[in-house]
């Protein structure tokens, strides 16, 4: 960045620009306001903690108020820009609001942040927000001995170095850029396996599978099954690998050996990130075997993509029979239906035992071979879509702190500027 473009990027608090505003940094409504007899099935969402997810608020099984209700804490609804943080545990959980969520109440648990748009644009303010070293940054003035917990005293000291407005617009359009593809491909993600699910349902489940017709139903421990399908244990069918953690010292993060996976901390959207690698080698996945987490969260599940080392907290499934499609689509739906929880005192988990005795449903061999056959093109669309995804978020993350930084010049750039967000 040239000398002249230093200049003009200014150093300030988010309190000393939040006073400069009479903007908003404070917690959201406590528990004697807001209590969980005043929830209901309807009415107008209230944005909790547990609702931020990926940085986007998520509305399922989100918390809902009525009118009166409403009007009571109408200062605490939130508006377009605003900024919402959840106060406790993962530090760097925030969300923008958008036209969706303006008009929502910020709920409990809750940490707003709304500064217009006068002197930081809020899309700069979320990028800079979710800068890893402003996240060091913050989680090292959180308090609490067991879990952080987030204050306004700790927000309102975040230094932030921001440039005009218009730099700052040009900076976010960039970075938005990648976020809109990201989300496009999410998009796309999200109706293929959709498609392998109903189709998946639709054979399996109800039973409506080509020439379901003329097939006669029968008796089975679990239920009506069609006649000629049975019921076996998971190991009858698929071998089963249970992880086993070897000692802190044979991890890394420079990549030597293998990347090691312990649960579902890493598992990603479909295929693991790898952060910690480990040098002993036993314990391995292959790539396209479905790892199943057994420890809590239990049955949560994804693939590997690549040779992996698993820990106690996972194992890997693979079909005997190179159905590894149709099992990985039955599991995912199975434990979309159930939970399977061991004996665990402290954590629920499930035993190797657990996994072995698993009763699944087996049906004939030609229609599992016709199932493959339907879903092989989603799966390679599936990975191809994911694997952009993740070049995607590398990439845009590399490029944030060089441009909330100013190492990367963008202000000659002619670069569409259209705010997606205002406050």
């Amino acid at each position: 960045m040239g000398e002249n473009s230093l200049m003009i990027w200014v150093r300030r608090t988010l309190g000393e620009i939040c006073d400069e505003v009479k903007g908003i940094i404070r917690t959201e409504p406590f528990g004697s306001q807001l209590h969980q007899s005043d929830y209901q099935d309807e009415g107008l969402p209230v944005v909790m903690p547990k609702d931020i997810i990926d940085a986007k608020i998520s509305v399922e099984g989100i918390a809902r108020i009525g009118e009166k209700d409403v009007e009571r804490l109408a200062q605490h609804r939130l508006k377009k820009g605003d900024i919402v943080y959840g106060r406790r545990g993962d530090i760097g959980r925030r969300a923008l609001i958008n036209d969706r969520e303006a008009g929502w109440l910020c709920g409990t648990g809750c940490l707003r942040i709304s500064l217009g748009n006068s002197v930081l644009n809020p899309n700069f303010l979320y990028y800079y927000l979710g800068e890893s070293k402003v996240i060091a940054w913050i989680y090292n003035q959180a308090v609490g001995a067991t879990l952080a917990n987030l204050n306004t005293t700790i927000i309102r000291s975040i230094p932030i170095t921001y440039p005009p407005l218009p730099t700052q617009k040009k900076i976010t359009a960039i970075l938005s850029a990648y976020d809109d593809l990201i989300e496009n491909n999410t998009r796309r993600i999200k109706i293929l396996e959709e498609m392998a699910q109903t189709l998946y349902h639709e054979w399996f489940v109800k039973f409506r599978f080509p020439g379901h017709e003329q097939t006669k139903m029968v008796d089975s421990e679990l239920g009506l099954i069609p006649e000629g399908w049975e019921v076996k244990k998971l190991s009858d069918i698929c071998n089963i690998t249970m992880g086993q953690s070897p000692k802190s010292e044979f991890y890394n993060q420079n990549q030597e050996g293998l990347p090691f996976h312990q649960g579902v901390t890493d598992f990603g959207d479909r295929f693991p990130i790898d952060r910690i690698f480990c040098t002993v080698q036993n314990r391995i996945a292959e790539a396209g075997d479905i790892l199943f987490s057994v420890r809590a969260p239990v049955g949560r599940i994804n693939l590997a993509n690549k040779k992996i080392i698993i820990g106690r907290g996972l194992c890997a499934i693979r079909s005997k029979s190179a159905n590894q499609l149709f099992v990985f689509q039955q599991l995912k739906d199975k434990f979309q239906e159930e939970d399977l929880m061991g004996g665990g005192t402290i954590f629920k988990s499930v035993t190797k035992e657990d996994m072995h005795n698993l009763k699944i449903v087996a049906p004939n061999s030609i229609l599992v071979q016709s199932f493959e056959k339907f879903v092989q093109p989603i799966f390679r669309n599936l990975e191809i879509l994911t694997e952009k995804n993740l070049n995607l978020c590398k990439t845009r993350d590399l490029l944030l702190p060089k441009l909330i930084s100013g190492e990367i010049d963008v202000e000659h750039l002619d670069i569409n500027t259209t705010e997606d967000v205002a406050a």
